[in-house]
């Protein structure tokens, strides 16, 4: 292992986004389109995560991706002969909307050919990310950009350097769902500080109901770990484990520390969830919002 780091960090710039899954919970619609690419009203559910990497700061993103996976690429990149019909047709609105995804940021990918779980996947992007640390932004679940979670982690790592993960409390029958956390006060009523990990235990078990969502800001010690972790949950390779190994020895890579999210989140892995969120997002939507709304009520109480 090598040396532990200052302990306040560079700025961070970097944010990877793993995207190899194969989307099962969504077949028959993701045999060959990417679970990703799935629309939330009318955008493709990634694009939403890459904004939010950028509006934190973070404009350089690498996608971990797999096979079946080039539309990502495709979505991100600049498609000139629709961009020539729109601007010979003068719909610079819809121009705009085509070009906002391929201007958001500096896009790179690599692939995961084999894969081993999360924590594999997170060590594809060593090469990338080098001896920074890095933002690791899962594409389930989408944040509100009301509610700046990832810019408040980032702000945390600077000031206290180490690894940060993002938490929120569930009901203990859910916890098995998730990683989790056993924490101490931190100081700022946000913030916690993480003393253990466990990939979804049983709920007898569970050392908190803070559960992991899918945020993390880590140190690029967590890197080291990676290479020599054993498959845990489920034959895979799991973050959590390594990330249990930085709290239990602060010396390699910093201390964990978690923020407690209580904003909007929205779950896009799950179809019952992910069927919310669009209902969700499409009421707060100015130019759909008031009559879809309208019609909602009268859908609910007419015909329900």
């Amino acid at each position: 292992m090598t040396e532990s780091h200052p302990r306040i960090a560079p700025r961070i710039t970097k944010a990877v986004i793993p995207a190899a899954g194969l989307g099962t919970r969504f077949l028959p619609a993701t045999k060959a389109t990417p679970k990703e690419m799935l629309p939330v009203v009318d955008k493709p559910a990634i694009q939403y995560v890459v904004e939010e990497a950028v509006s934190a700061g973070l404009d350089d993103v690498l996608m971990v991706t797999g096979r079946n996976k080039r539309p990502l690429e495709d979505h991100f990149d600049r498609n000139y002969e629709l961009e020539s019909a729109l601007t010979k047709k003068g719909d610079r609105a819809r121009l705009a909307k085509v070009q906002e995804s391929s201007d958001l940021a500096t896009m790179h990918y690599v692939r995961q050919g084999d894969p081993r779980g999360l924590g594999h996947a997170v060590l594809c992007a060593a090469p990338h990310v080098g001896h920074e640390p890095f933002a690791v932004l899962l594409g389930d679940d989408l944040i509100d950009p009301r509610d700046p979670l990832l810019a408040r982690m980032v702000e945390v790592q600077e000031q206290r350097g180490g690894s940060v993960i993002a938490l929120m409390e569930v009901e203990p029958e859910q916890i098995h769902l998730y990683g989790c956390a056993a924490v101490e006060p931190a100081g700022d009523t946000d913030l916690v500080k993480v003393t253990g990990l466990v990939e979804k235990p049983d709920p007898a078990d569970a050392p908190s109901n803070f559960a992991i969502i899918g945020r993390y800001v880590l140190d690029p010690h967590v890197f080291d770990i990676l290479r020599t972790t054993e498959p845990g949950r489920g034959g895979e390779i799991q973050l959590t484990d390594a990330l249990q190994q930085l709290a239990a020895d602060e010396k390699v890579g910093g201390p964990v520390h978690g923020v407690v999210f209580k904003g909007r989140r929205y779950d896009t892995g799950d179809r019952g969830d992910y069927l919310r969120a669009i209902v969700r997002l499409a009421c707060e939507r100015e130019d759909l919002g008031p009559e879809f709304r309208t019609w909602l009520r009268r859908y609910v109480t007419e015909e329900m």
